[in-house]
């Protein structure tokens, strides 16, 4: 039982992380704006 409540945490905190960089992406808040007048050698 142990082994399932874990496993279920660590599939939460995967997804959780996963929907956060999904929706700084869609914000525009990645590390490249898509910008090259504005870059600052990302690349």
């Amino acid at each position: 039982m142990s082994t399932l409540i874990v496993g279920l945490a660590v599939v939460l905190l995967v997804s959780a992380a996963l929907w956060k960089i999904i929706a700084d992406r869609k914000a525009g808040k990645g590390s490249c704006g898509g910008d090259c007048s504005k870059c600052k050698g990302c690349h």
